[in-house]
């Protein structure tokens, strides 16, 4: 391992990957996780286009085709989105209804790959690395469903994993073991900034000339600087929120939960037995209490966090993905 720093990919990929010259970068990554090589042709435009002033853009890092004439969307998030999955979902829907023109044969439907690199905590699971793709099972005999050799060499018909896009989420936090394999030496880079000397995973070697920190100008580097610190102080800021606010949540739990519990227990008291209705509605009211104290808690946190995003100059969609709170209630703060 060597100890020359490299761009976080983040940040390359929402500038210096759109770049035609280091399109074998992204094409390295790609093909790590698809399986098969994959050939970029061209970054399209990835804001979207709008019909009308109400319609939502579609915001990723990197929309490109490949030489298949497939979609692929590669987006990095730094902080928790609340319907992150959702967006997800309406990205990849997004790029499939606007290659669509009226009049165009359902066969004009391409393939969408959709790759998802998180640096914030989401669901249980352990891995670091999710696949989703579309099957087909039959309810009562668990099999799956498939097309045909005549549907497949006569009709021309595809199969669903043709069709329907395919979704990676890469949980970067959840890697902690040492890198043996092309991917692993991937998510190694995504999350530490660290490329093997001797790597001969696929866009990690031009990663290695490309991505080097010490060819940046100077101005590119003030700015790349000053962007990480504005990532710690965001990330900071929602850390201690959610402390304050878990904090404030328990101890105005507690505080409801017993006079909640001593009123239900001296009622249910009265009509089973003085004992049992004081232990079982403490019980209850504590637990009801923690809840709403919880939730009211971490509602006031979030609200502060927002206020401190504004302060700083974030813009409001950008503390709206980070708080799940409406535009409208940032733009009163």
């Amino acid at each position: 391992m060597i100890n020359e720093k490299y761009i976080r990919f983040d940040w390359a990929a929402k500038r210096m990957l759109r770049d035609k010259a280091n399109f074998d970068v992204l094409e390295g990554l790609m093909t790590v996780l698809i399986g098969e090589k994959v050939t970029i042709d061209e970054i399209l435009e990835s804001e979207g286009n709008q019909e009308s002033e109400t319609d939502k853009y579609n915001r990723v890092d990197v929309m490109a085709r490949n030489s298949k004439g497939e979609f692929i969307i590669v987006e990095v998030q730094l902080s928790r989105e609340r319907y992150y999955l959702e967006r997800i979902l309406y990205g990849v829907s997004k790029v499939i209804t606007d290659n669509m023109h009226l009049g165009d044969r359902y066969e004009k439907v391409k393939k969408v790959y959709s790759i998802n690199i998180i640096y914030f905590p989401m669901g249980k699971g352990k891995d670091y690395l999710y696949h989703g793709i579309t099957t087909f099972t039959g309810v009562h005999t668990n099999d799956k469903l498939e097309i045909t050799d005549y549907e497949a060499d006569t009709l021309r018909m595809r199969t669903p994993q043709q069709v329907f896009p395919e979704y990676f989420i890469i949980r970067v936090n959840e890697f902690n073991q040492v890198a043996t394999t092309p991917l692993e030496e991937w998510i190694e880079y995504l999350k530490n900034g660290k490329i093997n000397s001797d790597t001969k995973a696929p866009g990690l070697q031009e990663a290695r000339q490309k991505l080097l920190y010490m060819n940046m100008s100077d101005k590119e580097k003030r700015i790349y600087e000053h962007h990480l610190a504005d990532q710690m102080i965001e990330n900071d800021i929602l850390d201690t929120a959610r402390i304050e606010g878990l904090a404030l949540g328990r101890e105005e739990g507690r505080a409801e939960g017993r006079e909640e519990g001593r009123a239900e227990g001296r009622e249910e008291g009265r009509a089973e037995g003085r004992e049992e209705g004081r232990v079982e509605g403490r019980a209850e009211g504590l637990a009801e209490g923690l809840a709403e104290g919880r939730e009211k808690g971490l509602a006031e946190g979030l609200l502060q966090v927002a206020k401190s995003m504004k302060q700083m100059g974030l813009p409001i969609e950008t503390i709206t993905q980070a708080t799940g709170l409406p535009a409208e209630e940032i733009r009163k703060l």
